[in-house]
């Protein structure tokens, strides 16, 4: 889970890491009342999950909580990369001398975890990989790669991220820029943090997804490994490579997929409800493809599971599905579904057939709508 860029500095101040004061506002009033409080200059950032920022106009200066007013007004609503902007973070400016960049993360290859840094940071500083360090995470030294008028200064703000990394199992520790002021201050003006979900019970978290895609937030409450997309067949199976393989033969077939949802060995009633219920809920859905091969869970399960499924939705399942079975108990679950005579059924017995048949009728269903 990445948090927003508030919530990074938030965790950082709790763990002694230097950070410069700050505010959430999510309206241009409470940017500017924010940015009265603080005082001074103040910098005016969009909270997206997503970089590139700065270019899109997204950081902005305001010397004034007028200007502060003005600043949230234009980038509250702002677009960035497919991130639409609900929130801003007021922080006081600061006079930067230098600009550097550190992290700490999970090397995944190696199974060990590693500190990077760079004497050199800010925007461009993927264009600069030449120029950062790698070390062991517990050994990082910062004189290895700073000078040492600020290598204690940044050890100490290292111990600190370390801690955070440790604390709130973290895979990714990030501030880029690390900033040394003018007056000779080390301050931490943006972090990035990657919590590992799978250490999720260990913490109580607020689900920092709140704020992204509705459909995504909404299966993520019902447990479902979902992924929102552009679009216009649903897409359901079981087992992460299977989906993908569904999403590419969705793509042969002339459409594009509306979304990546696994629902994983379980196919019951209720999780195969739970799946359709929310790809149904998505307005650019025009037909869903189901594409299950049967194994633990035998492909009868699953036909019942659809059928009940349709049941327990009733007037929310309004949408053509095409269901491919394949694996154990296929042709029962061909015999289930034949049975239902759902009108909203369509049995194909290969993938490549019924890829072509959900790309028709989502084409249909746009063609009547438009």
């Amino acid at each position: 889970m990445d948090l927003f860029e508030h919530e990074a500095r938030d965790v950082f101040e709790r763990y002694g890491v230097p950070v410069p004061r700050g505010l959430v506002a999510d309206t241009p009033e409470s940017a500017r009342e924010a940015a009265a409080s603080i005082g001074g200059t103040v910098v005016v950032k969009a909270q997206v999950k997503t970089g590139g920022r700065g270019k899109a106009g997204g950081i902005k200066l305001a010397s004034t909580p007028d200007e502060a007013f003005a600043a949230a007004s234009a980038i509250l609503g702002m677009d960035i990369k497919g991130h639409t902007v609900h929130k801003v973070l007021v922080t006081e400016a600061s006079e930067i001398a230098e600009e550097y960049y550190i992290s700490f993360l999970l090397d995944r290859a190696n199974r060990t975890f590693i500190a990077m840094a760079s004497a050199t940071g800010g925007m461009e500083i993927e264009e600069m990989a030449d120029s950062i360090t790698r070390m062991p995470a517990s050994a990082f030294d910062a004189s290895a790669v700073f000078s040492p008028e600020i290598a204690d200064q940044v050890n100490a703000v290292a111990s600190a991220l370390w801690k955070v990394f440790v604390s709130e199992d973290a895979t990714l520790v990030e501030v880029n820029p690390l900033a040394l002021t003018k007056s000779g201050k080390i301050l931490a003006l943006d972090g990035k943090v990657t919590l590992d979900d799978n250490a999720s019970f260990r913490h109580s978290r607020t689900d920092s997804g709140a704020e992204g895609d509705p459909l995504e937030v909404r299966a993520a409450e019902k447990g479902l490994n979902y992924v929102k997309l552009d679009g216009t067949v649903g897409v359901i199976g079981n087992g992460a490579g299977l989906v993908m393989s569904t999403l590419d033969v969705v793509a042969l077939a002339g459409a594009a997929p509306a979304n990546f949802l696994d629902i994983g060995g379980g196919a019951s009633a209720q999780v195969m409800a739970d799946g359709l219920d929310v790809i149904l809920s998505d307005p650019s859905v025009r037909s869903v493809f189901v594409n299950v091969f049967g194994g633990i869970t035998a492909c009868d399960a699953v036909a019942n599971g659809i059928v009940q499924a349709l049941g327990l939705l009733g007037d929310r399942a309004d949408k053509p599905l095409v269901v491919r079975l394949d694996g154990n108990n296929a042709e029962a679950g061909h015999r289930i579904l034949d049975e239902a005579r759902h009108p909203l059924i369509t049995v194909a017995h290969t993938m490549d057939d019924a890829a072509g048949r959900a790309a028709a009728l989502a084409g249909a269903g746009a063609g009547k709508e438009s």
